[in-house]
């Protein structure tokens, strides 16, 4: 009898280790409306747009949490005529946010997505509100006309924040993710119509999943040094601010069936990174404030210029390093400069003199600038670098001082796509059944692309991804 019941408690503990071993593991082939690669930012938006109307969807993601990119992404949302900006006084319109990003982007930027972007981002901070992240405070990016970058309330990372809210949407819908699963293959039928995936999970088991429509949301590949020094050989040495799993196989597949790649060698450097480490400053610290110096303690550039104009600037300077300079009022009002304080990445002083011998800079040069700053601002007026936004003084202390140089940050070519998100082919002809929206795609952002625009890029053609993609289902 004894050995019966342990015959019997054997096979219920077997019973119940198959049970959780099951979903681990997927079907050699299984069928869904849409399949969605990639669990960031774009990849979240798509899968609960596309299931809210009424679509059956698979996110694959190779990493073993959701998030990608967007996870890093710290200053904000860019979108023009928001409630927000109206209830602060602020005139926009998507008319200046579509200058404001051609010219950023150095008018290589295809017009007519740009157009979209600009005239939908102010639709996708309502989704992101009704999907649990309301971005209801409104601040300066550069290349900026206004202030435009819409973040948390109190000035939070706009990026984990918005993922949190999205990874709880999925997990009350009940949408199907399955983390540590690689998608290897786009499969493509002999009419050229996308047909599924092919993957590969975490125990090396290869499966295809059959879907109606595909939607790549890999994000961008400044995560592969091999990749980005093929296409910029400048940029080797530089560290990145990218996630391990930003290395461009979603570009890579979607080559390999025949789809159109722009702006390839167009590579993004952020101006204010942790030299030798890739942890970003996001731009709100400069957008609220701040001012850069260099290592003689002057300040060289407007601080809210173009990234790429910031970078070019503190490279020219010693030692290719920079330091951020801010004080108490602008940490009150800024919840992410406390991330880091907590990376012991700030070197602070009771007075501006203090902070100079912190940081080796000359007490009587640092003084002097933060001197003729303040004055600035009570003058409204930047007779040095014709700063437009001059709205902290310097006058008052606690000082702090973070050193930075530019680093890898965003790579803005990809995957051609249409307006409605279409994936071209090499004949800019549309490939049936695919769709491309973030990091993954190019045009968007031209030669360089405007802090702000990021968010707003994966979240708007997140959502047109996912409603073209559910619209076509009706033809198949």
């Amino acid at each position: 009898m004894r050995k019966s019941k342990l015959a019997l408690k054997a096979g219920m503990v077997g019973m119940l280790l198959s049970m959780l071993i099951l979903p681990a593991c997927s079907n050699s082939d299984e069928t869904t409306d849409i399949v969605i690669v990639g669990g960031g930012g774009a990849g979240m938006t798509a899968a609960i747009e596309a299931h809210n109307k009424g679509a059956s969807v698979i996110l694959v993601e190779k990493m073993p949490m959701l998030g990608g990119n967007t996870v890093r992404a710290e200053g904000g949302l860019n979108a023009a005529g928001t409630p927000y900006q109206k209830a602060a006084g602020i005139e926009d319109s998507p008319e200046l946010h579509y200058q404001d990003t051609m010219t950023g982007g150095h008018n290589l930027n295809n017009p007519d997505l740009v157009r979209t972007l600009t005239e939908n981002a102010a639709a996708s901070v309502e989704f992101l509100k009704e999907n649990g992240a309301e971005l209801s405070e409104v601040g300066r990016a550069g290349g900026a006309s206004v202030n435009r970058i819409h973040r948390p309330a109190g000035g939070e990372a706009a990026g984990n924040f918005i993922v949190v809210a999205l990874k709880k949407k999925l997990q009350d819908e009940k949408i199907d993710v399955r983390l540590q699963t690689t998608a290897t293959e786009i499969i493509k039928n002999e009419e050229g119509t996308v047909t599924g995936i092919k993957v590969k999970d975490k125990e090396g088991k290869e499966s295809t999943i059959q879907a109606k429509a595909i939607i790549l949301a890999a994000g961008g590949f400044g995560a592969n040094l091999e990749m980005v020094t093929k296409y910029q050989p400048g940029l080797a040495g530089f560290s990145t601010t990218n996630h391990a799993g930003a290395t461009g196989d979603g570009t890579t597949m979607a080559e390999q069936i025949g789809v159109k790649l722009v702006d390839m060698k167009e590579i993004q450097i952020h101006p204010t990174t942790i030299p030798g480490k890739g942890v970003l400053i996001t731009e709100g610290v400069r957008g609220d404030g701040a001012i850069l110096v260099n290592a003689e303690g002057k300040r060289f550039t407007n601080e809210l210029l173009t990234r790429d104009v910031v970078s070019k600037n503190i490279l020219a300077q010693t030692d290719k390093i920079a330091y951020i300079i801010f004080n108490d009022e602008l940490r009150a009002n800024l919840k992410a400069t406390e991330v880091y304080f907590g990376m012991d990445l700030v070197k602070q002083g009771d007075t501006v003199e203090q902070l100079a011998s912190e940081i080796g800079v000359d007490p009587a040069a640092l003084a002097e600038t933060v001197s003729k700053y303040s004055g600035y601002v009570a003058d409204k007026n930047d007779a040095d670098f014709q700063r437009p936004d001059l709205t902290l003084s310097l006058a008052t202390g606690k000082y702090y001082a973070i050193q930075v140089t530019p680093g890898i940050h965003h790579t803005m070519g990809g995957v051609a796509i249409n307006t409605k998100a279409e994936v071209l082919d090499t004949s800019d002809q549309i490939i049936p059944g695919l769709y491309a929206a973030g990091e993954v795609t190019g045009g968007v952002h031209g030669a360089n692309r405007l802090g702000g625009n990021a968010l707003a890029d994966i979240v708007t053609y997140g959502r047109i991804a996912a409603e073209e993609a559910v619209h076509s289902l009706g033809s198949k």
